[in-house]
């Protein structure tokens, strides 16, 4: 599947930037740069709840937001921006899920972070989140073996 979102990094303020060729799916971009943003325990969240409703399954826990209202379905994503009214869209589950995974891959391969890391400092930032997510709670992760080791 073609993703409705691509990211790229701002130079001057080191942040993920989407870009989007259809209008429609900017909430969706923002989303994820806003919501997630560089936070990969945030990221392997919503991976995980995503391949859950994909398997019919309902998601570990509600997604936990203070700017959006979200919910994962097998169908589609549901997003409400709770600061900018009139804000909200659903998104097919199937180019949601594309659009996260992809974002995983950007985020994942950007150079490491500066800064003193407190939890498993000796991996990669991604791959001592991956560990933090699955020791949490307690099973592996659904994505491990697919988007990455």
């Amino acid at each position: 599947m073609v993703s409705v979102v691509s990211f790229g990094m701002d130079p001057e303020f080191n942040r993920p930037v989407p870009r989007v060729a259809d209008e429609r799916y900017v909430l969706l971009a923002e989303w994820i740069v806003t919501d997630l943003g560089t936070f990969f325990l945030a990221l392997l969240d919503a991976l995980a709840m995503a391949d859950e409703v994909a398997r019919g399954e309902e998601p570990f826990e509600e997604w936990s937001s203070e700017n959006y209202e979200v919910s994962f379905t097998p169908s589609a994503l549901r997003i409400r921006n709770l600061w900018v009214p009139g804000s909200q869209g659903e998104f097919p589950a199937e180019t949601a899920r594309a659009a996260i995974e992809d974002y995983w891959r950007f985020l994942a391969a950007q150079p490491e972070r500066a800064g003193v890391r407190e939890y498993r400092p000796d991996l990669p930032e991604w791959q001592a989140s991956l560990a933090r997510w699955e020791e949490k709670w307690g099973r592996t992760h659904p994505y491990r073996g697919r988007l990455f080791p």
